[in-house]
């Protein structure tokens, strides 16, 4: 098992940044490829961005590229997503999540956080 806990959202006017966090604790961190993933009110749950196991390769969605960061430290089983240049869109809850494999589908992944609430006022 892994559990998963995220922390940094908070409430952003539009242009400026966040940057989230979540720790793992359970079965080694560095034997899987975690994810994030966002679910604006209405809608339904979507890829973010993700992370290989050694943290050379990542993932984007073409909404959030260039904008974005997504890195890992397994030394402190933490993987982080580093927001830059908000905008009201990016408004959602922002759920972090492990699997085996490096996914942009909810379906590779095992292990789910509880979420952090990011809001980005204009």
């Amino acid at each position: 098992q892994v559990q998963l806990a995220e922390s940094g959202g908070g409430l952003v006017q539009a242009g400026g940044s966040l940057k989230l966090s979540c720790a793992a604790s359970g079965r080694t961190f560095s034997r899987y490829a975690p994810g994030w993933f966002r679910q604006a009110p209405g809608k339904e749950r979507e890829f973010v961005a993700a992370i290989s196991y050694g943290g050379d390769t990542t993932y984007y969605a073409d909404s959030v590229k260039g904008r974005f960061a997504i890195s890992r430290d397994n030394a402190k089983n933490t993987v982080y997503l580093q927001m830059n240049s908000l905008k009201p869109e990016d408004t959602a809850v922002y759920y972090c999540a492990a699997g085996p494999f490096g996914s942009t589908y909810e379906r590779g992944y095992n292990y789910w956080g509880q979420g952090t609430q990011v809001t980005v006022s204009s």
